[in-house]
């Protein structure tokens, strides 16, 4: 995966699960994101409550839409729900470079060593060592690390990751449909199967 430059944007963002799905079906339909980009702003498509909010949905969900190759589409629109939102998940991963060690780094070690607690403590833990390793995020407020965690605890329960306990939460192994495995591996994405599921 390309890397990315760190991020707290994901504090302004959401899964937006019902938004990525009904893109996706544009795409697949032929439209560009151009042309979805020119509908949201005509018709407020994901019924955003003001044009600043459809107009940052639609340029976040694009985004995440362009990371994944156009052959996604239609296993996309085939799957079950569980596995549409897993990859909406890694659309999210691809996208956010430190959302995406956060997965990798925690919730993935956490699988292998058959640990099923994810702890607001493991999330203090993870955003201090990156700001050892990164001038950047040593530059982010207590406040902004909060706000991101929480953000962090709602993409993986929207995804299925986590159940939806206050406090700690149960991480919920997913089980990875063979053909979307196969369509990972294929587009050079392993690092995400073990994201995912949890090995080494």
């Amino acid at each position: 995966m390309k890397l990315r430059e760190y991020s707290a944007g994901t504090v302004k963002q959401s899964f937006w699960f019902s938004e990525f799905r009904k893109v996706i079906h544009l795409l697949g339909q032929g439209m560009t994101l151009t042309d979805i980009k020119a509908l949201n702003k005509e018709q407020n498509i994901f019924a955003a409550p003001t044009q600043e909010r459809a107009t940052q949905i639609m340029n976040t969900i694009a985004i995440r839409a362009a990371s994944l190759d156009a052959s996604i589409y239609p296993l996309f629109e085939q799957s079950d729900v569980s596995t549409q939102k897993l990859i909406a998940l890694v659309a999210i991963m691809q996208t956010d470079r430190l959302f995406f060690e956060f997965v990798y780094e925690v919730v993935r070690e956490k699988m292998i060593v058959g640990s099923h607690e994810l702890a607001d403590s493991d999330i203090r833990i993870f955003f201090k060592e990156k700001q050892l390793q990164s001038d950047k995020v040593a530059t982010w407020t207590e406040y902004t690390l909060k706000r991101l965690g929480r953000c962090y605890k709602t993409m993986l329960m929207a995804a299925g990751l986590t159940d939806r306990a206050p406090g700690s939460r149960e991480i919920l192994k997913p089980i990875l449909d063979p053909e979307l495995e196969s369509w990972l591996r294929k587009h050079g994405m392993d690092l995400m199967i073990h994201a995912l599921t949890g090995v080494r």
